[in-house]
Formats: C-alpha cells, structure tokens, sequence
C-alpha cells in the first residue's frame, strides 16, 4: 500500500479502519477476480482512489461530518450510479450521481458493491451498452 494512502486508513478513527480496509479489499479483489490488471492506488482529494486499465476510477471515504455512514464515489459524468439505481435503487443508498453511502453499523452488501465496482473497472467497453450491459 502506497505510503499516503496508509497514513489515511490509519487516520480513521479505529471502529471505521476495519470497515474501510474491508472495503479496500473488496475493491481490490473484484479487479483480481474478473483479471483487470494491476490496480492503481493513489491519494485523489485526499481520498483513497483505485483505477484499472479502461476503467472508471473508484474512490472511497469516511468523514466526521458523516460519522454513520462511509461511502464510495463514481466520476459524476458517468452512468455509473444512474445504472447502480436503476439495477440496485432498491437496496443501495445513492447520492446524486456519484455515490453509494454505506451505513457503517450494517453488514455490506458485498456482492451488490462488488458488480458495482466491476461495472466502473469495464465503463470504457461498457458505457454504450443500456444499462451499462447489465
């Protein structure tokens, strides 16, 4: 792990490093499962951000703003959430056109964040299908 993005999930208070690096692995994983290539972890916003090849980047956070809740961003000028509340409205808190919001005292719902993620590692050969192919 990239030392900035270290010295950030060590900023998070200690109940949230678990779900946020829980969350980390999700991410991670998705790109090793469906072998999308090395994934690129950096700092953007001050928020940890993943991108693979042909991909739309993912980027993650919690804040003390929002203590209940962290969240995983989209580029706002994608279909992306538009696709993720069109396919999962029912069972994802989304914000606008970029967000999902996570409730930290809830499980995860892993294997809807995790075709989520899979949808923004493929949008570039994904984005003129409806619906993002799904």
């Amino acid at each position: 792990m990239d030392e900035t993005v270290k010295a950030k999930f060590d900023s998070y208070p200690a109940h949230i490093q678990p779900v946020m690096l829980n969350l980390r692995s999700l991410v991670l994983g998705v790109a090793e499962t469906h072998a999308l290539g090395n994934v690129e972890e950096a700092l953007k916003w001050g928020e940890p951000s993943y991108q693979v090849k042909g991909g739309s980047p993912v980027r993650m956070n919690w804040s003390p703003k929002d203590p209940a809740h962290y969240f995983l961003y989209f580029n706002c000028n994608t279909r992306l959430v538009d696709t993720f509340r069109e396919v999962y409205g029912h069972a994802l808190s989304l914000q606008g056109n970029r967000a999902i919001a996570l409730n930290v005292a809830d499980p995860l719902p892993a294997a809807i964040v995790c075709h989520c993620v899979e949808l923004a590692f493929n949008y570039k050969r994904l984005r003129h299908l409806p619906l993002l192919g799904v």
